[in-house]
């Protein structure tokens, strides 16, 4: 398998995590192209939205991971790239303990909306596709996340 420059020592957890990602997002592509033409053609795909969001809360989740584990989040450089090294070290930890109790927010928030309506057996309307596993994926994305920006804080690896 090739691979593009750079990527040769990217461990194999974040590659599958891209693939798995990828495939979600392709997924969530072809399920609304074919609705579209189906509308179009007098054959509407009913559930494909229920189908397009369980896709899409999949792909989300994992981009959220692997852009996390590679450091590569959207920053804003205007005034962190003019300060000393030592406010930028600063602001750049800081930037990180905050993502990561922003996600364990998130964690907590999913936790606790998926102990309340855990007993529920929620579905979705048309599709019937059980909210359970989507809640899952919801939870441990965000821990994860969280735990990923604790873990570079702490091993020092907060990039610039």
């Amino acid at each position: 398998m090739s691979t593009l420059p750079g990527e040769s020592q990217r461990p194999a957890a974040p590659r599958l995590l891209v693939v798995v990602g990828g495939a979600a997002l392709l997924i969530a592509l072809a399920v609304d192209a074919l609705a579209v033409i189906g509308r179009h053609v007098g054959l509407p795909l009913l559930g494909s939205i229920e189908l397009v969001q369980a896709a899409v809360l999949v792909s989300g989740s994992v981009a959220l991971l692997v852009a996390t584990l590679a450091g590569v989040h959207a920053r804003v450089h205007l005034l962190v790239d003019r300060l000393p090294p030592g406010w930028q070290r600063l602001l750049l930890r800081t930037g990180h303990v905050l993502s990561a109790l922003l996600f364990l927010a998130f964690t907590a928030a999913s936790l606790w909306i998926a102990s309340d309506l855990w007993q529920g057996h929620e579905q979705s309307e048309l599709l019937r596709i059980p909210y359970r596993p989507l809640r899952i994926v919801a939870v441990l994305a965000t821990a994860a996340v969280a735990i990923a920006f604790l873990r570079q804080l702490l091993s020092g690896k907060v990039q610039s």
